[in-house]
């Protein structure tokens, strides 16, 4: 069974091409997605798809590592003209016979779980400013009208005990002199860049900051702590928490973090960053490891990490987002984690995935 075979999936999909978004600036125009059959990048092509059935005339060109993945993942859109897939790594130049503008390009891919930060260092880093100048290169080529580069609330650092919540002005701790720090450091990077090609090449650029995603979209690869815990619950296992579960954090449902998105690129001023948040769905990993067990009738256990596992994890304790800059723009989260995590729980256990 698949994803689009799920009545509650399938409500998401709807739920976000319901928003009370511009959408006529989308009609008629071209959206190169990189990333997308990630966990978000799969879900907004998604979106674009279920609005192009109501007319939308959106033409998405989906960047992806494997066209056998994005075979399986968009096998109901098989067949329809408006959804091109195209091999491509965003480490190399794009070689594509593409059309003379490309109206959004979206990059959302990036290496996003612990154990790839750990392992492949060098990739996660590339990946983050490469890959990206590629696809602003590209971008400013193509004289796309909008840039989104996908962020991270993880360039904040760690919270220095002088605010409750990070804004999109604050400036955390981080120790760049750390196998760690290749991600939020090229994720900061990233922006510097995309800041440059928009003084220098006259390039529109926006730039949402996602916090800690989850959603049924995950990939089964993914080694992110909530991952990990939905992955168990899915499985009708105890829940395994691999540290005094004191971290507080903010995490969004992927409709939640896709409509963020959306509204960033369809009602955000050029150069600016906005975060993707909300504070009810700010939570401790050790409350977040028992709404999963309690869901699923089982409990928390606790281990010690592997070595590899412990070198990917963020070491801040503390990163909750103030998410009030894109709530001006008409945001609002459709979930709380409270209510998410169960969703994405039932999602999965129905679809047989995770």
């Amino acid at each position: 069974m698949s994803l689009y075979d799920n009545e509650l999936y399938l409500a998401d999909v709807a739920r976000v091409a319901r928003a009370a978004l511009p959408w006529e600036k989308l009609s008629g125009s071209s959206v190169l997605l990189s990333g997308a059959t990630g966990l978000l990048g799969s879900f907004l092509a998604d979106v674009l798809m279920h609005k192009n059935a109501e007319g939308l005339g959106c033409t998405v060109y989906a960047l992806g590592r494997s066209a056998e993945r994005a075979a399986r993942r968009f096998s109901k859109w098989r067949g329809d003209e408006r959804l091109v897939f195209l091999p491509y790594d965003v480490n190399g130049p794009l070689a594509w016979d593409a059309p003379d503008s490309v109206d959004y390009v979206l990059h959302l891919a990036s290496n996003t779980h612990p154990v790839q930060y750990a392992t492949d260092p060098i990739g996660t880093i590339f990946t983050n400013i490469i890959g990206l100048r590629n696809l602003l290169d590209f971008a400013a080529e193509h004289r796309a009208r909008r840039f989104a580069f996908a962020s991270s609330n993880e360039i904040y650092g760690e919270n220095r005990g002088d605010v409750e919540l990070f804004d999109e002005g604050y400036c955390g701790y981080i120790d760049c002199n750390t196998l760690r720090a290749g991600y939020p450091e090229s994720k900061r990077c990233g922006e510097a860049l995309c800041r440059a090609y928009q003084a220098q090449k006259g390039l529109d650029v926006v730039i949402p900051r996602f916090t800690r995603s989850y959603g049924p979209t995950m990939l089964p690869t993914d080694t992110k702590a909530v991952s990990q815990f939905i992955k168990k619950g899915v499985q009708g296992e105890d829940i395994v928490l691999k540290s005094a579960g004191t971290q507080n954090y903010s995490y969004t449902y992927m409709a939640d973090a896709i409509y963020g998105l959306l509204t960033a690129v369809l009602c955000g001023t050029g150069g600016e960053a906005y975060n993707i948040a909300d504070e009810g769905s700010n939570i401790t990993l050790g409350e977040l490891a028992r709404i999963i067990a309690d869901h699923v009738g089982r409990q928390v256990v606790f281990e010690r990490p592997e070595a590899v596992e412990a070198a990917g994890y963020s070491k801040a304790t503390k990163a909750l987002l103030d998410g009030q800059k894109l709530k001006k723009l008409g945001w609002k989260p459709f979930y709380t984690i409270r209510e998410g995590i169960p969703r994405t729980i039932d999602i999965l256990r129905t679809s047989g995935k995770a």
